[in-house]
């Protein structure tokens, strides 16, 4: 994005560059990069761009274009949620993060810094916050709210060309496109909350999810490629059996700022119930053409365990051991030469002889 940036900024002068993405969404206050091995500014600065897209996005997009078609200077979009930009000013009520320079000489300030923005991440709570810069702030609206399920609908049910640009096949084309071209993405967001994981950093923790209608519609579209083979490679999302957000409460005032659904303990309020997931991928494998439905996105088994229906879990867990075994059945049927070398023939002790080789 730093790169791409700053040569379109050479070559159109003046014209708008707004960054979104993955990327973008990490690299939005002061960030340490394992590349480097060390603590670099907000991505706003290093790239030139004019303003900065966090989150999934479709909504801030549409919002932006509509002020720059009415003739809004980007200069002057500063209200959007779910966008950063860079300000010499300071907005009102805002919280603000440790600078640049005290983050990337200090990892506890660092770590403090993450700490208000991870607390300002969720769309009903979370407040403007700010990072400065030298002579300037890098200033975060409020979080975009998360898509409801008919904007989820709508969103999908645009006419993507579901592969890569024609350029690349003069090169073979590109084999990371055959992981995901006949999958289909349910849901967005997870409340897993793992420390590893920057997926709520991006997502956020409020799971949305598409109708079944939407997902059976795609996949009635998936069986006529000529590529297709029968098998639908994974239903889900970055947690594949998060179907609904954790609990009534977040639907209404977002996830909890200061506990998680899961850990240490699973919330008082946690609403397990996986018949409507069930339900879904039953319907897919009964679509015709359509010979399996696999689940490859992952499954959380700490959520699984607390569902009350218990035929679901007894199943699910006999699955997973099915596909286990078949995974490893080449080692198990080789077990018996793993135990003992080849050639070495070991007899079994007559009935009347004593093992221990003593005599009576």
């Amino acid at each position: 994005a730093i790169v791409y940036t700053n040569r379109v900024k050479e070559a159109f002068p003046g014209v708008p560059v707004i960054i979104g993405g993955l990327e973008a969404s990490l690299r939005r206050f002061a960030h340490y990069d394992y590349w480097d091995d060390k603590v670099r500014h907000s991505i706003l600065i290093d790239s030139g761009a004019d303003l900065l897209i966090y989150g999934m996005g479709e909504n801030q997009i549409v919002e932006i274009a509509d002020k720059l078609n009415s003739g809004v200077p980007v200069s002057e979009i500063t209200d959007v949620d779910g966008t950063c930009y860079l300000s010499k000013t300071i907005p009102e009520k805002c919280f603000a993060c440790h600078s640049y320079n005290e983050v990337k000489s200090d990892k506890k300030k660092y770590a403090e810094s993450f700490m208000i923005q991870y607390k300002n991440q969720a769309p009903f709570s979370g407040n403007i916050v700010i990072q400065p810069h030298y002579d300037k702030y890098v200033v975060q609206n409020k979080p975009a709210k998360p898509l409801t399920t008919r904007e989820m609908d709508r969103v999908y049910s645009l006419p993507y060309a579901g592969t890569y640009h024609p350029m690349y096949e003069k090169f073979g084309g590109i084999p990371a496109i055959e992981e995901v071209k006949f999958s289909l993405t349910s849901s967005r967001g997870c409340f897993g909350n793992c420390s590893f994981c920057a997926l709520a950093f991006h997502q956020g923790r409020i799971i949305s999810s598409r109708s079944q209608k939407s997902l059976i519609k795609e996949a009635e579209k998936l069986v006529w490629d000529p590529d297709f083979k029968g098998y639908i490679h994974d239903v889900g999302g970055p947690t594949a059996n998060f179907r609904k957000p954790s609990c009534k409460k977040q639907g209404e005032k977002g996830s909890c700022p200061k506990r998680q659904c899961l850990f240490p303990v699973p919330c008082e309020n946690l609403e397990v119930d996986h018949k409507e997931y069930a339900e879904l991928l039953r319907k897919l494998a009964e679509i015709p053409k359509v010979k399996k439905v696999f689940v490859r996105s992952g499954i959380r088994y700490d959520y699984l365990i607390y569902d009350k229906n218990d035929i679901l879990v007894a199943l699910l867990v006999l699955v997973f051991a099915a596909f286990l075994i078949l995974w490893r059945m080449d080692v198990i049927m080789a077990y018996p030469e793993t135990v003992f070398s080849e050639g070495e023939v070991v007899e079994s002790p007559a009935q009347d002889e004593d093992p221990s080789g003593e005599e009576g």
